[in-house]
């Protein structure tokens, strides 16, 4: 398998991914549209892989994709726990599913960690589907109890 750093000439990919997820994580069949939310990434992607504010990775077996992942950057106030306030998060995490179960994800969150601690992050998060938890929990991710959300759609 070959673990390569994305860059702007694999934003179809990238977007196609994307979708992949969504799809997955919200249950929605190929029928729903998403056209909406390419436009949107493709924004996102465009300006974030160019700043250096997202890294994505793109996993091949020879020329077949097989797998993604990214982590995005910001900073919020700093904290006590965190003085910085500089924050990673992981999102986009994807294998194809005859792939699945052959440490494929665990090496790319592993590639992501490091990528945010080479940047000094302390704090890393995710939200996590059901199949998911699992490799986070190995890896070593904790449930917060702190945090909460206000859904506004």
């Amino acid at each position: 398998m070959r673990y390569q750093t994305a860059s702007i000439d694999d934003i179809d990919t990238l977007i196609k991914t994307r979708i992949q997820v969504l799809r997955a994580a919200n249950k929605l069949n190929d029928d729903v549209d998403m056209s909406m939310i390419e436009q949107e990434s493709y924004k996102y992607y465009k300006h974030s892989l160019a700043n250096g504010t997202h890294i994505a990775y793109l996993v091949y077996k020879n020329a077949l994709f097989v797998g993604a992942g990214g982590v995005s950057f910001y900073r919020v106030m700093p904290t006590y726990e965190n003085p910085s306030g500089e924050k990673a998060y992981i999102m986009n995490m994807y294998t194809v599913p005859q792939y699945r179960k052959q440490g494929i994800a665990i090496k790319m969150l592993d590639c992501l960690v490091k990528e945010a601690k080479s940047r000094h992050i302390t704090f890393i998060s995710l939200e996590a589907t059901t199949m998911g938890k699992p490799l986070y929990k190995k890896y070593g991710f904790v449930e917060m109890e702190h945090e909460m959300c206000l859904p506004i759609l």
